[in-house]
């Protein structure tokens, strides 16, 4: 067997054209949605990312703004920005770019967002509707591994659902959504031994660890729809996931591709998130 690649940037761009027409509705009711996102610091990642999250924003017709500080401003001075976001009409969705200097406190800065805003889906409030099955914004990564895997008509309901890694940001929401779509989750982490015996039993496998073709086909079940989080930037710098895309593509029946899989599926997720928060929605 070979793996049928779900393209995330093919996805992607199929769901931006319809957010697209979403957003030209929303103008003609005099509703322009609006990002604002804060950068601390000159990261280079994060102002890659953030590149990305500004075409694609200007691409479906969201207005996008970037507020960038210095790594010196403090965690006051941010937290003074966010509460002037929260309280401005014409901004429906406020992005703080993870992660922060040292001397901030993350947690503070996510609970600072008004939740009504909060287009990253972090805060506790909508955390918690997510926990319970409510309608809310969900975290953007976990959020565009169900829409992938829901695109391909992939059986989510009672199959066993194996996520390696369990941040706040990806493997512990994700966890969570898989559990409300009715699958049976386990979740697997740095100190969970015999890593391979949970994983062989996954139909889905969700990894999120951090470390570049850590996963290989030896940890895969014949089958199995695979995940691939991971961004890795090797020395020669090209990028590589978490998966061994090459060996676990003869083995899985789905696999998401190292660039073009998961990540362009946030930024729309991000999108997708503004459009609802600028229709006015209310928890």
């Amino acid at each position: 067997m070979t793996a049928e690649v779900i393209n995330g940037k093919e996805l992607s761009q199929s769901l931006r054209n319809e957010m697209t027409e979403e957003v030209s509705q929303l103008k003609e009711q005099g509703i322009t949605p609006h990002l604002t996102v804060i950068l601390i610091g000159d990261d280079p990642a994060s102002k890659s990312y953030i590149r990305g999250k500004e075409k694609a924003s200007y691409e479906t017709g969201i207005s996008s703004e970037l507020i960038e500080l210095p790594s010196s401003t403090t965690e006051q001075e941010l937290l003074s920005q966010i509460y002037d976001l929260n309280d401005d009409n014409n901004v429906h969705g406020i992005l703080v770019q993870l992660p922060l200097p040292s001397h901030i406190h993350e947690q503070h800065i996510i609970e600072a967002i008004d939740p009504k805003k909060d287009v990253d889906g972090f805060h506790p409030v909508n955390i918690g509707r997510m926990m319970i099955g409510k309608d809310t914004f969900l975290p953007c990564t976990p959020h565009g591994i169900i829409t992938m895997l829901k695109s391909r008509q992939i059986s989510i309901e009672g199959k066993n659902a194996v996520i390696i890694g369990r941040s706040n940001i990806v493997g512990k929401p994700v966890g969570q959504l898989l559990l409300n779509e009715n699958a049976t989750v386990t979740y697997c982490h740095s100190k969970t031994k015999n890593l391979v015996d949970h994983t062989k039993n996954a139909d889905i496998l969700v990894a999120a660890v951090g470390r570049p073709n850590a996963i290989d086909d030896e940890f895969v079940k014949e089958g199995a729809a695979v995940i691939d989080v991971g961004i890795n930037r090797l020395d020669d710098g090209s990028l590589t996931g978490d998966v061994d895309f090459d060996s676990v593509k003869e083995k899985a029946s789905y696999i998401t591709p190292v660039p073009r899989g998961v990540g362009p599926m946030t930024i729309t997720m991000l999108l997708k998130n503004t459009i609802k928060a600028a229709r006015g929605f209310h928890q």
